[in-house]
Formats: C-alpha cells, sequence, structure tokens
C-alpha cells in the first residue's frame, strides 16, 4: 500500500512540474507575442483591449508548442473563438486523412498584408 502510495505522489509531483513547465513557456512566448503583433485576430479582426486580453490567445501556425522563434514567424493571435476553430479543423483534417497527415497548410488571410500601403495612402 505505501508503494501505491509513493508512486501516486511522484506521479503527482511529476504532473504539477509539467503544469509548471507548461505555464511558464506559455508566459514566456504568449508576452513576446502581445508585444510583436497588433492586438486583433488575425481571423475575424476583432480588436482588443487590456480588459479583454485574456480571450486574445497565441495560436502555433506549425502546430508545434516548442517551434518558438523569437521573431514570432510561427504565432498568430487569434480570439478564443478563432483559435478552438483553427485546432477543431486540425483535427478534422488530421481524422480524414487517416491520421497520417502532421503538415497542415496555415491558413492563408493576413488582415496586415497591405498595412503599409494602406497608411502611406492615408498621409
Amino acid at each position: 500500500m505505501n508503494t501505491k502510495t509513493n508512486s501516486t505522489s511522484k506521479l503527482d509531483q511529476v504532473l504539477a512540474e509539467q503544469r509548471v513547465y507548461n505555464s511558464q513557456r506559455a508566459a514566456g512566448y504568449r508576452e513576446q507575442a502581445l508585444k510583436i503583433y497588433p492586438w486583433i485576430c488575425g481571423r475575424c479582426t476583432r480588436e482588443f483591449t487590456r480588459p479583454n486580453l485574456r480571450e486574445l490567445e497565441v495560436h502555433h501556425v506549425d502546430h508545434n508548442h516548442d517551434n518558438n522563434p523569437p521573431d514570432g514567424s510561427n504565432w498568430e493571435l487569434l480570439c478564443m473563438y478563432c483559435h478552438d476553430q483553427e485546432h477543431s479543423k486540425y483535427v478534422n483534417f488530421s481524422e480524414e486523412s487517416g491520421g497520417t497527415s502532421t503538415n497542415t497548410a496555415a491558413a492563408t488571410f493576413n488582415p496586415f498584408a497591405d498595412l503599409k500601403e494602406k497608411m502611406k495612402n492615408n498621409k
């Protein structure tokens, strides 16, 4: 019985450490992404302010949460609804292809594509 208690407490400890690691990693790239990108959802273009910023999430374009380049090239900011939909599309695609595909083409919509040109025209 004591061995079972030890293994359970060891498992609890490992899980707790993993949760801490995951939250620290997420906090790091989230803060970076919020500094790099405007606080706008990359899909629905909803704008965010500090009070509702918790609803804006960092999406990893290649679905690899360990791929966090400092230039943010693997991230996009999505509202929680668009983020859920993006992951649902990925899961559905993986299931339809028999789970053999690990690469999914990224969404091509870019709300900031001509931003620099548009800003020049407004002057």
